[in-house]
């Protein structure tokens, strides 16, 4: 099965793909999706759009899973996180509309290290370890995301219970 996680955000949103087969997973490819500050920013959601097609129909994920969105001291920053993850959603909800999930950031962090409130250099320490790589997925945002998808991947029959709603 390939997996697709996505870390939402407006200037840079982060994506992993892995593919997991009878428990192992294998890293395929990871990256951003991101959008210049000076872009109007109905235009910077056409961007995410675009390039997030982009990266469907280059990887064809069989599942597809979201970092949720935290706490923001800034209510901006949430309204404009928010409206780029819609967007991302919206255009995943196209391609596979029953394979949606996602996770809290508390749940990424238990399943990858085991602890919730693991700093996010543990994280991506475990991430490399898991996937055998020589060196951790960057820029953070794509590492994020690679935990993400990896968190999915082994949440195995208790899948369901993250399906979005």
């Amino acid at each position: 099965m390939r997996i697709l996680g996505i870390d939402p955000g407006l200037a840079t949103m982060g994506w992993g793909v892995i593919e997991t087969e009878r428990g192992d997973s294998r890293y395929i490819s990871c990256g951003i999706v991101s959008t210049a500050a000076n872009m109007p920013f109905p235009e910077r959601l056409l961007s995410i759009r675009t390039q997030l097609r982009e990266i469907l129909e280059e990887y064809a994920p069989d599942e597809i899973v979201f970092e949720e969105l935290f706490f923001f001291r800034n209510v901006t920053t949430a309204f404009t996180v928010g409206a780029a993850r819609g967007v991302a959603i919206a255009v995943c909800a196209d391609f596979a509309p029953d394979n949606l999930y996602e996770y809290t950031p508390m749940q990424i962090k238990q399943a990858v290290v085991g602890y919730g409130h693991a700093e996010k250099q543990q994280v991506q320490q475990m991430v490399k370890m898991i996937l055998h790589l020589n060196d951790i997925p960057r820029p953070d945002d794509a590492a994020d995301a690679v935990a993400t998808a990896i968190t999915h991947a082994n949440a195995g029959r208790a899948r369901f219970q993250f399906k979005m709603k």
